[in-house]
This record gives C-alpha cells, structure tokens and sequence, in this order.
C-alpha cells in the first residue's frame, strides 16, 4: 500500500478531516492533500513523525524502503533530489515487474541503486563548479 493511501485510510478509520490532520502537523491543508491525492511525500522526516503520532501508528509503517529514500533525497537535495528520486524508484519498479526476483532480492538491489544515487550525487558536488570562479583557460 502506498503512502497516500495508508495516511487516507488512518484518516477515515478516526473519522478526522484532512484539515484536522494537517493543522496538528503544522503543515497547509494544500500539502496535507498533496500527500493523500497526488502522491507527494513530506519533505522532512518531522512530517512523518507528526503523522505517526497523530495516527497512531510507528513512523516505519508510514514509509517504506521507497519512500524513505524519496524523502532522505529530497532533504538532502531539495525539489530536483526528491524528482530524481521518484524517477529512480518509478523506473526500477518497471524493470522489476513480472521479474522473477524474490522481495529480498529486489530489496537488496534498491539499496544498492539507492546508496549508488547518494554516491553519485556526492560526487557531483565535489566536481561541480565553485559559483563566483573563473575558468582559468578564458
């Protein structure tokens, strides 16, 4: 079950308004429904942890293997981490389909593309241009 419909479904269940939920969270009603409708993921973990409590239930529930990593990119590197991300787990999910990997294979696997991403995103701003530096070659 994917995140919005797990948050959607702990909302009915204790009859509660997306408005109650989102205020006890301290996010706008507009994200709160973000995350049941269209499918977006809180930005920072506290989120999650505000939800838990509100519902009941442990953080881990609430994420799994592919939400966490979705999250943990998009706190780390904001709005394009976290649509990298998404793009990444959409992908593999494709090529996982119909396969014949058991879930702890293809568990394994998305962690390791997950730990390869955040290597190569550290990479990359290891090598990227300083803001303010001249090319020494113009």
């Amino acid at each position: 079950m994917k995140f919005s419909e797990k948050i959607r479904q702990l909302r009915k269940q204790r009859q509660k308004t997306q408005k109650e939920v989102a205020e006890y969270c301290g996010i706008s009603l507009r994200a709160y429904m973000g995350y049941e409708q269209n499918g977006r993921y809180p930005r920072y973990r506290e989120i999650y942890d505000k939800l838990a409590e509100f519902f009941g239930v442990d953080r881990n529930y609430l994420m799994t293997e592919d939400e966490e990593f979705v999250a943990e990119a998009a706190g780390q590197y904001g709005n394009r981490g976290r649509q990298q991300a998404e793009q990444l787990v959409a992908e593999l999910s494709g090529l996982f389909a119909g396969g014949e990997l058991t879930d702890n294979d293809r568990d394994a696997v998305m962690i390791a593309l997950q730990k390869a991403y955040f290597e190569c995103k550290a990479d990359n701003r290891k090598y990227a241009a300083k803001p303010g530096k001249k090319d020494d070659a113009s």
